[in-house]
């Protein structure tokens, strides 16, 4: 049962080994009542054992029953972070346009609906707030990620937006955290998981370059940790003045000054990570 003493906050995502279940511990470690969710529950183990504090929810946001269902035992809240969400690596040419609808409907209409849910809730708190994660990926155009870099897009500007309408005229604090690399155990399972390129695709001649890439190799051990990065977030969140957006993890900061030019400055930086390079020269027609 929730301490209505305490500021409190729900927090999407939370499997352990991931990013969620790292802000649910440091949001705890710093006195709030935390709400931790995931689609299943039990692969939130490693939070059970935090105490009263925090309490373990299910909550699936592309379900808009498992939204009310949740939000009904939820009878104070003060901060909202959207931080669920998937990825989806695949050349644009041979990408599954059902994977990537179904892509967008979690990263991006999964939190809106979310959002508008928790609003009643929200309105009450003398302090609301809604941080939605979105990624650096959303200023980079990093080859084979496109679906997923576009859902982070599309919800840095529906953040963007919100705050318009909700911060001044209500007073809801509205944060966009763009995450650079941050090392978990989720990460690196996804990673395991992608598929590789089809034997059809017009990049068959490339397909031992692209594979790789698609499983993130490039990525492989780049980022802070979880640990590292959930400090800094949390102390942004609960600063005396928090920002608009918050830059975490590696390469953010760069990421940062990139987004002040052209997207097209870090294009030749990005084929050379990924590999395209090589592979223009592969595929490239005689």
């Amino acid at each position: 049962m929730a301490n209505l003493k305490k500021r409190t906050v729900l927090i999407t995502g939370c499997s352990d080994g991931g990013m969620g279940a790292a802000l649910v511990k440091e949001f705890h470690a710093a006195g709030l009542h935390v709400y931790a969710t995931a689609r299943n529950p039990s692969k939130m183990a490693s939070l059970a054992t935090l105490g009263p504090d925090v309490e373990l929810k299910t909550l699936d946001i592309s379900s808009a029953e498992s939204i009310a269902a949740c939000l009904a035992d939820v009878p104070k809240l003060d901060i909202l972070v959207n931080n669920a969400g998937a990825s989806y690596v695949m050349t644009v040419a041979d990408m599954s346009l059902a994977e990537g609808k179904a892509l967008f409907d979690l990263n991006v209409w999964g939190n809106v609906a979310l959002s508008q849910a928790a609003l009643p809730l929200l309105l009450k708190s003398s302090k609301g707030m809604i941080v939605n994660h979105t990624s650096t990926a959303a200023h980079a155009a990093i080859p084979y990620h496109a679906a997923y870099a576009a859902s982070k897009a599309a919800m840095s500007m529906f953040t963007t937006i919100m705050r318009e309408e909700l911060e001044v005229s209500f007073g809801i604090k509205v944060i966009e955290l763009k995450t650079g690399a941050v090392n978990t155990e989720i990460v690196k399972n996804a990673r395991a998981k992608e598929g590789g390129l089809p034997e059809t695709s017009i990049y068959a001649a490339a397909k031992e370059v692209i594979d790789p890439a698609l499983r993130g190799e490039f990525l492989e051990n780049g980022g802070i940790s979880a640990e590292a990065w959930a400090k800094g977030v949390v102390g942004d969140v609960l600063s005396s003045s928090p920002p608009n957006v918050i830059w975490r993890g590696k390469g953010a900061s760069q990421v940062r000054l990139a987004s002040w030019f052209p997207m097209s400055w870090l294009s030749g930086p990005l084929k050379k990570l990924t590999g395209l390079d090589k592979v223009e020269t592969i595929v490239r027609k005689p």
